[in-house]
């Protein structure tokens, strides 16, 4: 009888470990698509500022 709470214990761990594995993943998913967006708005706003540039320098000429 002794024996009967620690597979039930370990089976609430493993459940747990399993949520926590999911959280983590999705968290490092979120993280890869912050970074992704990231990195256009970089390429974006080097590209706005860039014909900005192109802009101001025609109107200088």
């Amino acid at each position: 009888m002794a024996d009967v709470p620690y597979p039930a214990a370990l089976d609430r761990i493993d459940r747990a470990l399993a949520r926590i594995d999911a959280a983590a993943q999705a968290r490092m998913t979120h993280s890869q698509v912050l970074a992704r967006r990231h990195e256009t708005l970089r390429t974006r706003m080097a590209e706005a500022i860039a014909a900005l540039d192109a802009i101001l320098q025609r109107e200088g000429d």
